[in-house]
């Protein structure tokens, strides 16, 4: 089991995670966004995702750096082990806590209004339900990394991590021996990575990567057709009649 979660399942969930969002984004363009609600409930709305998003950023972040950090660097800057890990816990217990409180009031406002509810498929509630989850098992995790205040077991965590990365992962037996309420975190977050592509969490990439295709096309709006057949070419009476059309419309001055 603990080779399964911590060597197979990783590579598979991240395997589906990128060949996944570049098929759908490649497949059917138009679903890559998160279909917007606001108008309905806006107050709740406008709380709860700006704690939510703020909150899920961070611990996004916090996990990002605190995982991928080199040790020689951080040995370098005079972080030691035990200052990280109080550092992670302060920081990610006030994030997680933001981010359930605003994750609650979005669950609830979409669960309870029929009128957000009826316009809500089943991955939208499902998706928020896990992530509320994880967010509730990454909180119980602050109460056993206060038991261990040395930051080993943070160091383990950061090895495993970037073995996968860089596709030389540490021995099963040197992370089997972590509490159970870890490996539930590592899988739950494994598996939300595994249903990004078939949820509304795809558009996260948008934030970071739609800009992109923006700066490199200067002054073109890109649109993209659901036609599979090409139009039918068009005869010279059919020109002929758009262009007398358009010379019949009132211009904008008039």
């Amino acid at each position: 089991m603990n080779t399964f979660l911590f060597l197979i399942y990783p590579y598979i969930a991240l395997s589906v995670l990128f060949l996944g969002s570049i098929a759908r984004y490649d497949r059917d363009p138009f679903t890559w966004k998160s279909s917007s609600s606001q108008l309905l409930r806006g107050k709740q709305f406008r709380i709860g995702s700006i704690l939510f998003h703020v909150g899920i950023l961070t611990i996004f972040f916090g996990h990002l750096v605190g995982l991928f950090t080199p040790l020689p660097l951080l040995a370098a800057l005079g972080v030691s082990h035990e200052a990280k890990q109080i550092l992670a816990m302060v920081v990610g217990g006030v994030a997680g806590l933001a981010a359930i409180i605003g994750g609650a009031m979005l669950f609830h406002r979409r669960w309870t209004d029929p009128r957000i509810r009826i316009n809500s498929s089943f991955a939208d509630i499902a998706i928020l339900g896990l992530l509320l989850a994880q967010l509730l098992l990454g909180l119980f995790t602050i109460f056993i990394s206060a038991q261990h205040l040395d930051g080993e077991e943070m160091v383990k965590f950061m090895h495993w991590a970037q073995g996968i990365v860089i596709f030389h992962p540490v021995p099963v037996d040197q992370i089997s021996s972590v509490s159970i309420i870890f490996k539930l975190h590592i899988f739950m977050g494994l598996t939300i990575f595994l249903l990004v592509p078939f949820t509304r969490l795809v558009h996260i990439a948008s934030g970071f990567f739609a800009p992109m295709r923006y700066f490199l096309r200067p002054g073109y709006q890109i649109v993209r057709t659901r036609r599979t057949k090409p139009l039918p070419p068009r005869s010279d009476s059919d020109i002929t009649q758009a262009r007398i059309a358009a010379a019949k419309r009132p211009s904008a001055a008039e």
